[in-house]
């Protein structure tokens, strides 16, 4: 678990901090066993979707964990679900650092795994992981208002589920044994997560009848 000396969960900026500093580290690990820079590059993008896709699932996942499964883990997990948002963006933004870098080095190779479609659907996702990023912060609910900041959170979050799920997928296709078991987590998590909204989503009805 993440402890500090004192025995402490690492929580907050900290834990942040941290995740960041690993995501970097694992980024460096992989350029350092990469022949040439083309590889370097595709290397940081490939490490970097996994690292995303992570961080994401377990801020994805960290209120319906808490509500199913009461542990000091998942409660943990429901008081830094901010800061392990915070985490997959910069992860995120690392990911897009390693696509902008190869579409520089090698144009060529970048045109042939690249298309129109990925343009707009990759930016319309960083848009909304950049408003999710931005709006993370108690001051974002009292300027745009309760109601718009759960419906944009809970909107993105999925928007950004359905993409990771979108784009392992297509690659589980080609290489099943590779990309499976991050569809199958990615699934389970989906799962998770629309058992607990439709339940929440029940109870004020149900309170309502009362």
């Amino acid at each position: 678990m993440l402890r500090n000396a004192s025995g402490v969960f690492f929580s907050g900026w900290a834990l942040m901090a941290w995740l960041s500093l690993c995501v970097v580290a694992i980024c460096v690990a992989g350029l350092a066993i990469s022949s040439e820079p083309v590889e370097g590059a595709r290397m940081v993008i490939r490490l970097t979707a996994r690292t995303s896709l992570v961080l994401f699932l377990l801020a994805f996942t960290a209120s319906s964990l808490a509500a199913l499964f009461r542990a000091p883990l998942t409660e943990w997990l429901l008081t830094n679900r901010r800061y392990l948002g915070l985490a997959f963006a910069f992860s995120h933004g690392v990911h897009a650092a390693g696509i902008i870098v190869l579409s520089k080095i090698d144009p060529q190779l970048f045109d042939q795994l690249t298309s129109p479609v990925t343009f707009i659907a990759g930016g319309f996702g960083y848009a909304v992981i950049l408003a999710l990023a931005i709006t993370s912060f108690d001051q974002a609910v009292a300027l745009i208002g309760a109601r718009r900041w759960r419906a944009l959170h809970t909107g993105g979050v999925w928007l950004i589920a359905v993409f990771f799920a979108i784009n392992f997928g297509r690659r589980a296709v080609m290489m099943p044994a590779m990309y499976w078991p991050y569809m199958v987590l990615i699934f389970v998590a989906m799962a998770l997560r629309f058992a607990t909204d439709r339940r929440r989503a029940k109870v004020p009805a149900v309170t309502g009848r009362r």
